[in-house]
């Protein structure tokens, strides 16, 4: 057998056996709309972002854009996401375009990735299509209230995609900080910073270079073993975002990065990956073929 059939061979069985590894399930909450920004919640309950819809299903739009809100959803025994529904948030933040969000491990506290509002947003000249991340309290009757632009987001710079740490004292982050020894190496990296007592953070830090890319980083998840998933679109991926996974060592720094392999990635875009505490079970969403519609949440399982 010459070399080149080898490698064809040896690269057809590698890739067979790791399509073995899993079993994925496009969910029924699927539709023509996206669903994406995956996290989960406490009491068996997860977090995604899609639109807003009407009571006859239609997307409910502002300035003819349609509006993006997060829903909570139980998760059944099958895997599946039953009863979602919209998190409620106080009217009076004015805040009715999110993009991704995460709850603290006990639910009491919510980030979420917005723009700016008349009612908050900064003096003087900003790029008023910037992001950044607010939090807010639960208070019965209101829903979560109180948000506050978190203090280390400046308006220059764009802020998304918030994850805790399965204790609440670290949240991760996506920004394209520039200048300084933090700066983004691509589009935009991920950042870490240590959540403090009294709603103070400690300055961010950028991840470095075993995790980010000259390319965009994007939906970090930090699991209950301290492994990083994140999607990214750097070279040499299947196409689009693909998934990637790097551990975490005892002194907080990372490996190099891995990519995940098929079928959680594809050739299209994969990202908003998330697992369970037995790293079993959990979630995407990909823009792969065959799906209902735009992104599509998909469930999978460890064989």
């Amino acid at each position: 057998m010459n070399l080149s059939c080898f490698l064809i061979l040896f690269i057809g069985c590698f890739g067979f056996s790791q399509n073995e590894n899993y079993k994925i399930t496009n969910l029924k909450i699927n539709n023509q709309f996206p669903h994406f920004g995956l996290m989960y919640a406490n009491d068996n309950k997860i977090v995604f972002t899609s639109y807003l819809l009407t009571k006859k299903g239609k997307a409910k739009k502002v300035a003819g854009q349609p509006i993006l809100t997060i829903y909570e959803g139980k998760l059944a025994e099958n895997g599946q996401i039953i009863n979602p529904k919209p998190i409620i948030i106080d009217t009076k933040y004015g805040i009715s375009h999110i993009t991704s969000a995460t709850m603290t491990p006990d639910g009491k506290q919510l980030y979420l990735t917005t723009n700016y509002n008349n009612k908050d947003k900064p003096k003087g000249n900003f790029k008023a299509t910037n992001f950044h991340i607010k939090v807010g309290e639960y208070k019965a009757g209101l829903g979560f209230t109180n948000f506050k632009v978190l203090p280390f987001c400046k308006p220059k710079f764009s802020y998304g995609h918030p994850c805790l740490s399965k204790d609440g004292k670290t949240l991760y982050f996506i920004a394209n900080i520039r200048g300084g020894k933090e700066t983004t190496k691509g589009g935009s990296d991920i950042f870490k910073v240590d959540v403090l007592e009294n709603g103070k953070y400690a300055q961010p830090k950028n991840l470095g270079g075993k995790v980010n890319s000259y390319s965009r980083e994007m939906f970090p998840f930090i699991s209950a073993d301290d492994t990083l998933y994140f999607a990214s679109n750097r070279p040499n991926g299947y196409g689009g975002f693909d998934i990637y996974k790097s551990k975490m060592n005892a002194d907080g720094t990372f490996l190099k990065a891995e990519k995940m392999p098929k079928p959680i990635n594809s050739g299209k875009d994969d990202f908003s990956f998330i697992i369970d505490a037995q790293n079993k079970t959990g979630y995407f969403s990909s823009k792969r073929n065959n799906g209902k519609g735009d992104d599509d949440v998909y469930y999978f399982l460890k064989q």
